[in-house]
């Protein structure tokens, strides 16, 4: 998963460090910073990705108080990645990534800036 997700990133031109900091992917393009967690295929899903949600946001460095959050989960738990509310999503700059059996990666949900396309 984690694979598929830098190969994704790499092929929109983001520059990609894997577990730095304690963040499963730190990169970066441009001005922009984006740090991610991703949680593969479990049998409790929704558990593993609050628990993604709460890694993630004990990992992520002070200074990377203007940097973009990522979630990465496979496509199943898309719902549970999405039971944050869109308002605290935004305010967190945190978007999703969902990936596919087949290493499929696509953008679920974003942050409406477009600064960090």
């Amino acid at each position: 998963m984690v694979d598929a997700f830098c190969a994704h990133l790499e092929a929109d031109g983001w520059v990609v460090q894997r577990e730095v900091q304690h963040v499963d992917v730190k990169a970066t393009k441009g001005p922009a910073t984006l740090y991610a967690e991703a949680k593969g295929r479990t049998k409790a899903i929704r558990l593993d990705v609050d628990t993604l949600y709460g890694q993630l946001l004990r990992r992520v460095p002070e200074d990377a108080a203007d940097s973009l959050l990522g979630v990465v989960v496979p496509d199943e738990a898309v719902t549970a990645a999405l039971r944050v509310p869109d308002w605290i999503r935004q305010r967190l700059r945190v978007r999703i990534w969902s990936v596919s059996d087949d290493g499929n990666v696509r953008e679920v949900a974003s942050t409406p800036e477009a600064h960090w396309r």
